[in-house]
């Protein structure tokens, strides 16, 4: 049977996931389209390349917030942890293929963490814990999302069950597809650092 109410919510979470903080900071800054500059990849890391640590921050709490907001909203109208895994996969993937910005999105890192921060404040905290010893230690952002991504399921899992688990893994695997062109330069040795322009 069809929940209207969740493919609703699902819709609105899509839409909301769609608008583009790294297009718009860069936008509101006169900085550089991100998809043109740098990795060309319009999230957090590229704008910190090409526009500072403001322009960066501004973008990661945007892109953080756009997938918080649906999931609190949810929150408060009972749906179970299944039907809030849905509307946060599908604010991550509005991140991912944006309507309004012909489907050329981020990696979705900043919009992941944002969503299950919203979803439990425990599982983010990990996810943020991962993404943090990863990268402190390796300078890699795209190492610690990767690794950060694997463990989204294990600690979904515990967390929230097995259905919720299932569909955070689909935006875990989602995620690693997106940074299959960093895991080619992971292996060539070519990925850029934190902090390098």
């Amino acid at each position: 049977m069809l929940n209207i109410s969740l493919l609703i919510a699902c819709v609105l979470a899509y839409l909301l996931g769609s608008l583009s903080s790294a297009i718009l900071v860069c936008k509101f800054l006169d900085l550089s389209d991100p998809r043109t500059q740098g990795s060309q990849n319009p999230g957090a890391t590229n704008v910190l390349r090409i526009g500072g640590k403001t322009a960066a921050l501004l973008t990661l709490a945007g892109d953080m917030l756009k997938g918080m907001i649906p999931v609190f909203i949810a929150k408060f109208f009972d749906f179970s942890n299944l039907d809030l895994s849905l509307i946060a996969l599908s604010a991550f993937i509005g991140h991912l293929y944006p309507i309004f910005f012909r489907f050329k999105g981020g990696k979705g890192v900043a919009t992941l963490l944002g969503v299950t921060l919203a979803l439990s404040w425990p599982l983010g905290l990990a996810l943020i814990a991962t993404w943090l010893l990863v990268a402190l230690s390796s300078r890699y952002s795209s190492l610690a999302a990767l690794l950060m991504s694997l463990g989204l399921p294990l600690y979904a899992w515990y967390l929230l069950g097995l259905q919720a688990a299932i569909v955070l893994a689909v935006m875990s695997v989602l995620l690693i597809i997106r940074h299959r062109s960093n895991i080619q330069k992971l292996f060539k040795g070519t990925e850029s650092k934190i902090g390098r322009r």
